[in-house]
């Protein structure tokens, strides 16, 4: 519990942080200009890397704010295609080797690399994101997304009028099933006339599930033909495309991780974003920078859920706001949540 209580107090919040940069694709690394901190941050994207306006951007705003603050030296290095495990520890190693303190591995691919480096350099701190990873020196960073889900789904079941609304998740794996479930959850606990159609993109992440717009894109149609008017997409940058495909098809979309409505990439199809399901990465990269800062280092499982304001509901689309009892049933099923009365599913 004293782990929990010390993240509490510093993580940014999903409201606070949002993406400070706006972020290209294309591997690189960057100085603080400061020079004031011995100790190096350096973060290791997941599949889609910088650029997704989600996920792996969240991350880097976590980067830059610690850097600007404690005048860390940073890198950010991007996967690449078709990478192996073995491809994941050298990465891992070499920004150990390189003095970068903490290294964090941005998703749960990188667990089985974490593990082995980790073991290998006991006085470097390492993160993971969204994956449980055992040792003295490791962070892991994980989230109730099932709970922003959960409030997507109430959005969802508010919004729609055709009482069919749409999932699209980019790999069908555990992580992303926890959004499934608590969407499904939110849109049946609201209105139970309401019809969840569900659809993943691939089995596995090679094959492009969070990585591939036109993927998504594909099967973003495929649910608006079926008369779904609102869709929640959890697939990284092929969620680009799912919001493109309901823009375009003037139905609503739920983006995911950051806020997407203010996304300078999605700009063209903001109108059509009514909120987000967030997701602090960035909170949970600034939170264990600062505890290195501070010689203070966080181990073991770090959880960012609703109570910490880990996750959460974007209200940045004013359309939020003026769709009748919305909002109330939004704000309700999040306290709700928060007091243990509505226990929400992960699968």
């Amino acid at each position: 519990m004293r782990r929990i209580s010390k993240l509490t107090r510093v993580a940014v919040g999903v409201a606070s942080l949002g993406l400070v940069a706006t972020a290209c694709g294309g591997s690189s690394s960057d100085s603080g200009d400061s020079g004031s901190n011995d100790n190096g941050l350096a973060i290791a994207y997941d599949v889609g890397g910088k650029g997704d306006q989600s996920f792996n951007d969240a991350a880097y705003a976590g980067l830059t704010k610690a850097r600007d603050e404690f005048g860390y030296k940073t890198a950010d290095i991007e996967p690449t295609e078709g990478e192996t495990d073995a491809d994941k520890e050298q990465r891992l190693a070499s920004l150990a080797k390189q003095g970068y303190n903490p290294v964090i591995g941005v998703g749960f691919a990188y667990g089985p690399a974490m593990k082995a480096v980790a073991a290998k350099y006991p006085k470097t701190t390492f993160g993971i994101v969204d994956s449980v990873v055992e040792g003295k020196n490791v962070a892991s960073l994980v989230f109730a997304e099932e709970q922003a889900s959960y409030l997507a789904g109430v959005a969802a079941a508010k919004a729609t009028k055709t009482d069919v609304v749409g999932f699209v998740g980019g790999v069908d794996v555990p992580l992303i099933h926890k959004f499934e479930a608590g969407y499904k959850q939110g849109v049946q606990d609201t209105d139970s006339k309401v019809k969840v159609l569900s659809q993943y993109l691939t089995q596995t992440a090679e094959e492009g599930g969070f990585s591939s717009p036109d993927k998504g894109k594909a099967a973003a149609e495929g649910q608006i033909e079926k008369k779904a008017d609102v869709l929640y997409a959890a697939a990284g940058l092929s969620g680009q495309g799912v919001i493109e495909a309901a823009a375009k098809a003037k139905v609503w979309a739920i983006g995911v991780d950051s806020d997407q409505y203010k996304q300078a990439a999605l700009a063209p199809y903001k109108n059509y974003i009514l909120t987000s399901a967030l997701k602090d990465v960035g909170g949970a990269v600034y939170a264990l920078a600062k505890s290195v800062n501070d010689d203070k280092p966080l181990t073991g499982v770090q959880t960012f859920d609703l109570k910490v304001n880990g996750v959460g509901l974007s209200e940045s689309n004013p359309e939020f706001a003026k769709i009748a009892g919305l909002q109330d049933a939004v704000n309700k099923a999040k306290q709700e949540i928060i007091d243990g009365k509505i226990k929400v599913n992960t699968e």
